[in-house]
């Protein structure tokens, strides 16, 4: 009986073996493709440009000083007004000038009609000389008073021709078109010549933007400069549209604290835009750069070997690419190295993406949300 049953045990054991080995292994788990957006590289001539921080600066800033002293009768403009050359700003008390000028004026009459009183003296002895009935002494001194008196109209003239300057300069107008600032009298004070400051009027259009480039792009510019007029771009730090001018000035020289050289540009400023002391972002843009390769600057990642992209290729498996990355240019960025015109980059899903790994592309892919994000 003993010996039946172990006979039965091992029939048994001996087929559950064998029913085991027949069963196949399970095939191995294969990752489902990752859905991604793309965008295709695209060839487009752009520019190759140095970014700078500079600052607005008035082209012409012009301090207002009386000519004359006295006191100021009218105010012809309101504060902060938009000026055309010769309009009127100050009037300064014109009357004593006036008297002044008449005076002069009836100095030059009187030394007028002395001078023709010695002429006619002189006229009569004129004569008389030759036939030595007059002495040579008298002679001499009706024609010094002839010459006596040319001197004094002359001086005289002159002093008319101040008096009437001064009266002018009683009657102050604008230099320049401008725009004028706070002004700094009021109707009543007295004013001393060339010393009161009454205003400053600054001309705002064109206006420049200066700033620096250091020492080693320098010779970039001035090689760029020498062939072409190079463009400038102006922009406000919260302004996305620029003011467009030219670079019209390069310092002679160094400044040897920073290692930077000043520039200049010239913009036009019609519409008031730019203001006179205001820091501003400045493109200086050297050349063009032809059929440069442009993706959105979101496609690049980053990893301990530098910048890569994952390329999808024909079989819709993704490549990891290393890539060697320029310049941007607004939402795009300039790929120097690593990628041809017409492939295909991943934009949005690469967290997802495995290199080598099968990807799925869809119209557009949810962006991967940070961790601890529902």
């Amino acid at each position: 009986m003993l010996r039946r049953n172990k006979t039965f045990y091992l029939a048994c054991a001996a087929g559950l073996l064998l029913t085991s080995c027949a069963k196949k292994d399970p095939p191995p788990f294969e990752r489902p493709p990752s859905a991604v957006t793309v965008v295709t590289a695209a060839a487009q001539d752009v520019p190759f440009y140095l970014d700078e921080v500079g600052r607005t600066v008035a082209r012409e800033v012009v301090s207002i000083q009386p000519e004359v002293s006295g006191k100021i009768m009218e105010i012809h403009f309101a504060d902060g007004a938009d000026l055309k050359k010769g309009d009127p700003l100050f009037t300064i008390d014109p009357r004593p000038f006036e008297a002044q000028l008449n005076a002069a004026q009836a100095n030059l009459a009187q030394s007028k009609a002395a001078l023709d009183f010695a002429r006619i003296q002189f006229a009569r002895v004129q004569d008389l000389i030759e036939s030595k009935a007059i002495a040579r002494q008298d002679y001499d001194t009706r024609k010094n008073a002839v010459d006596v008196g040319e001197a004094q109209v002359k001086q005289n003239e002159a002093a008319v021709e101040s008096a009437r300057l001064n009266l002018e300069y009683t009657a102050i107008r604008s230099p320049i078109d401008g725009r004028a600032g706070r002004r700094l009298v009021d109707t009543g004070n007295v004013v001393t010549a060339n010393t009161t400051t009454l205003l400053s009027v600054e001309r705002m259009d064109p206006i420049y933007a200066d700033f620096t480039v250091t020492e080693s792009d320098f010779s970039e510019v001035q090689r760029n400069a020498a062939k072409r007029e190079l463009k400038v771009e102006v922009r406000l730090p919260d302004d996305a549209k620029p003011e467009v001018g030219q670079l019209t000035f390069l310092d002679n020289s160094v400044q040897s604290a920073s290692g930077t050289v000043m520039l200049r540009a010239t913009v036009q400023n019609g519409s008031r835009h730019l203001w006179p002391g205001q820091f501003v972002n400045v493109r200086l843009v050297l050349a063009s750069l032809p059929k440069a390769v442009l993706v959105p600057a979101a496609v690049a990642q980053d990893s301990a070997e530098g910048p890569f992209v994952y390329v999808v290729k024909a079989d819709s498996t993704a490549e990891m690419r290393p890539v060697k990355l320029g310049q941007r240019q607004g939402e795009m960025v300039v790929v120097e190295q690593g990628l041809q015109p017409g492939e295909r980059v991943v934009l949005n899903g690469q967290i997802g993406v495995m290199p080598g790994g099968k990807v799925r592309v869809v119209p557009d892919a949810p962006a991967a949300q940070p961790a601890g994000n529902p």
